[in-house]
């Protein structure tokens, strides 16, 4: 084989095609994936100090350095995709709200699962604790219409734990979910507060054919308070509304809506 020619030869052939991936021919005009997860790992160091990084970065000098580096770091970022300038400070203005609801949802954690022997464990090793703390971070640049990074991270987040949670879902407070492997949550979810899922719970759409027809139109389910998802259970569509203190059973199939306080051990069709 000529491997000169081939070299060339395919070359030619991929730099014909790259205009239909690229639409500027340049990568800088994309945000760079590595920088992202490594922002998400200071912001993880700045909300869970002791935990994460070292000691230093704890004390307020250290911790004023540490904001400044992800507001510079990630406006680099959203600037390549976005006009909106004050995205990156508008997350490091919630910064502390949303450490307020990861530390709910790790307590949730604690009392939710026998297993856990304190709430640092959660923080420190839980899947799906991570998957809820990227979410929390992605929902809020999502929430401010920045393209592209909220999706890196919520993939950076499934890859390392197998739980598949759109930047779009709105998520309460005191959320948990225990081992976490295979599961999915929808753009539209809306899911409120103390609700527990467990592994391969998918909260999803009904067939979607008519694809980027739908974009804007609620699809996904709504989760009640207090309501408790076992592993394998379905639950389909943007009209169908899981009610208050709902506990639904495993490898459930629901595509209707469910009363408050109800015990799901059958599965529930309805016309797709």
């Amino acid at each position: 084989m000529d491997m000169k020619k081939i070299v060339l030869e395919t070359s030619s052939k991929l730099l014909a095609g790259h205009h239909d991936f690229m639409k500027s021919g340049n990568a800088s005009a994309y945000p760079n994936s590595a920088n992202i997860i490594g922002t998400i790992d200071k912001i993880r160091q700045v909300l869970f100090p002791g935990y994460f990084g070292e000691e230093s970065e704890s004390k307020d000098g250290g911790l004023q350095a540490m904001l400044t580096d992800i507001h510079r770091e990630l406006s680099e970022e959203i600037a390549k995709v976005s006009c909106s300038s004050d995205a990156s400070a508008k997350l490091l203005e919630k910064l502390a709200d949303i450490q307020q609801l990861l530390y709910k949802d790790a307590q949730a954690g604690f009392e939710g699962d026998p297993a856990a022997q304190s709430v640092d464990e959660v923080i420190l090793t839980y899947p799906g604790f991570f998957a809820v703390f990227v979410h929390r971070i992605a929902h809020c640049l999502f929430s401010e219409n920045v393209p592209f990074i909220p999706r890196i991270m919520s993939e950076h987040a499934h890859s390392v734990t197998g739980i598949d949670i759109h930047p779009g879902a709105t998520i309460g407070e005191y959320f948990f979910i225990d081992h976490g492997t295979g599961v999915v949550i929808g753009e539209t979810t809306v899911i409120g507060n103390h609700v527990k899922l467990y592994q391969g719970v998918t909260l999803g759409a009904l067939s979607t054919k008519s694809g980027q027809k739908l974009v804007g139109t609620k699809r996904h389910p709504i989760i009640g308070d207090h309501v408790t998802i076992y592993s394998g259970a379905t639950i389909l569509g943007g009209e169908t509304v899981i009610g208050k203190n709902v506990t639904i059973g495993g490898n459930v199939f629901i595509v209707e809506s469910v009363p408050e306080g109800t015990i799901v051990r059958t599965c529930l069709r309805g016309a797709p």
